[in-house]
């Protein structure tokens, strides 16, 4: 079940502010992208690369499974491999509750998901980090580490090398790659588009390195956040390092195996990863060590509730999408879509309403987020 928890102020302080900070500016960049008052007037930056490509967007979901496995490091969670199972468990069920939210059509009632590779990749990675827990941070690094290239030199091989039925080996199309045609086996229509699904199987297997690499710099900031400044400032340089070098060759390995989020290709978990370290960096590095907090709050508290936030977002806009209203001409549209035209279209011209629609979803958001974080109440899974 889910829990709601009240935590007294010694606990609360035991968070890392400059994680929930990072984690606060990616689900508040997630409320944006997917919810504009109008798809046909979005800048690019807040749209998906159609297919190989990166655009700012398709940074939002390995940064989170990225924070997924610094929080690992972070949580006390980790050590009960009940906990783990059981908040994989409930992250599976809500995404599958969000996906068959508000009709639940059995026929079509999709089985991939993003909260559904969440947990995959939150099991696998918290197991890894318990069972190489022996008490040497610097061994369980490089072995983490180790396993995630592991996995993606895997993938880049199974991709590149292996034949679908029927195909040919190193097709990278939306319906003739590997992992579409396994998903087609194991999911038929259960799918996002009817023949490929974004999360599918195969390409969560690197999408699992992603959280080892978060993992990995999360055993730097456990060892340096409660040293003094000069070592703190050591580890947001490391995990700096660390970032250049995984763009270095996620960059060095486009050529082979195109940067593409819907395939999570190994040369996308290198560039986001790497993008991940940097920014998470430069958050601690300003927040822990400079101690630059003041503009910190807002984020903090989108951070700190931050499945609350995707589940509350999820079922805004469905229910806005499923709820009508009768229109100028007579006919029934969309609660949202009706709100959108009578009190943003006329403020500013097509693509600024659509992103003055999209920044109020944050907005209404972070009332009951903010009412939770100053009653101390944080939904736990």
């Amino acid at each position: 079940m889910v829990q709601t928890r009240t935590l007294a102020a010694p606990a609360a302080a035991t968070r890392l502010t400059s994680l929930d900070v990072f984690r606060g500016v990616t689900m508040a960049s997630m409320v944006v992208v997917n919810n504009p008052g109008d798809w046909g007037a979005v800048y690019w930056p807040l749209l998906h690369a159609e297919w190989h490509g990166l655009t700012p967007t398709d940074l939002i979901f390995p940064f989170f499974l990225f924070i997924v496995g610094v929080s690992i490091t972070l949580s006390r969670r980790s050590a009960s491999w009940g906990s783990i199972v059981r908040r994989a468990g409930i992250i599976v069920a809500l995404g599958l509750f969000l996906n068959g939210y508000p009709r639940f059509d059995l026929a079509t009632w999709r089985i991939p998901g993003v909260l559904q590779r969440i947990a995959v990749c939150y099991l696998i990675a918290a197991a890894a980090f318990k069972l190489t827990s022996d008490g040497d941070r610097r061994r369980q690094a490089w072995t983490l580490g180790g396993a995630g290239v592991a996995l993606c030199l895997g993938y880049y091989a199974v991709m590149m090398l292996v034949p679908p039925p029927g195909g040919v080996a190193g097709d990278l199309s939306p319906e003739g790659n590997l992992g579409a045609h396994i998903d087609r086996a194991l999911f038929g229509r259960h799918t996002w588009r009817p023949r490929w699904d974004p999360e599918g199987l195969l390409s969560t297997v690197p999408a699992i390195a992603t959280t080892l690499f978060g993992i990995l710099c999360g055993l730097i900031l456990n060892t340096n956040r409660d040293a003094e400044l000069k070592l703190r400032a050591k580890g947001a340089g490391a995990m700096a390092a660390f970032g250049s070098l995984a763009i270095l060759v996620g960059l060095a390995w486009h050529p082979l195996f195109p940067i593409n989020k819907n395939l999570w290709t190994s040369a996308f978990v290198f560039v986001t990863a790497g993008a991940a370290a940097l920014l998470l960096a430069a958050c601690y590095w300003t927040i822990d060590v400079k101690g630059w907090r003041g503009w910190t709050k807002p984020f903090v508290i989108l951070g700190a509730n931050a499945i609350t936030l995707y589940v509350a977002s999820g079922l805004l806009a469905d229910t806005l999408g499923i709820v009508t209203v009768t229109g100028a001409d007579g006919t029934e549209i969309p609660l949202g879509r009706s709100i959108y035209l009578h009190y943003f279209v006329p403020l500013a011209a097509p693509k600024n309403a659509s992103l003055l629609y999209a920044c109020a979803n944050v907005v209404i958001l972070f009332v009951p987020l903010a009412w939770m974080y100053h009653r101390r109440l944080f939904l736990r899974v």
